[in-house]
C-alpha cells in the first residue's frame, strides 16, 4: 500500500491526470469547432458538402442520412464520419503542437532567467586585473 502512496504522490501522475482531464474537456472544443465551424467553410468549398453525412449504403434498403441508416441498423461504409475524425485529429494535433511550442518557451524562458539570477556575481575581469595591478604597486 506505501509504494502505492508514493506512485500517486508523485508529481509526474498527477500532472498526467490533470493532463488528461482537460484533454477530455478540451475535445468537446474541438469537436465543436470543426462541427459547427470548419465543416461549414469545407462545405461551402467543396460545393456544400457535408461529410459528415457521407455514406455508402451496404444494405438493400435506401435512406435519406446516415443517421436514419444507423438507426434502422443497417450496415454503412460512413467514410464521412472518418474524414470527420480525421481533420479532429489534425486540428487537435495542431492545437497540442502549439501549446507544447508555447509552454516550451515559457520554461526555455525561466530557466534562463533562473540561470542568470544563479549566475555568481562577483568582480569583472578588469576589476581583477585592477586588483592584481594595485598589489603589485604595493
Amino acid at each position: 500500500m506505501r509504494e502505492f502512496r508514493d506512485f500517486i504522490a508523485r508529481g509526474n501522475v498527477v500532472d498526467m491526470a490533470v493532463g488528461i482531464i482537460i484533454g477530455a474537456a478540451f475535445t468537446g472544443i474541438v469537436t465543436s469547432l470543426v462541427t459547427d465551424l470548419i465543416n461549414p467553410i469545407i462545405g461551402v468549398v467543396t460545393g456544400g458538402i457535408d461529410f459528415s453525412n457521407l455514406f455508402i449504403n451496404l444494405s438493400d434498403t435506401d435512406f435519406a442520412s446516415l443517421a436514419a441508416a444507423r438507426t434502422a441498423g443497417a450496415p454503412v461504409f460512413a467514410y464521412g464520419a472518418f474524414v470527420t475524425a480525421v481533420i479532429n485529429f489534425m486540428i487537435i494535433a495542431f492545437v497540442v503542437f502549439l501549446l507544447v511550442k508555447m509552454v516550451n518557451r515559457i520554461k526555455e524562458t525561466a530557466i534562463r532567467k533562473e540561470a542568470e539570477a544563479a549566475a555568481p556575481t562577483g568582480p569583472t575581469e578588469i576589476e581583477i586585473l585592477m586588483e592584481i595591478r594595485d598589489a603589485l604597486k604595493r
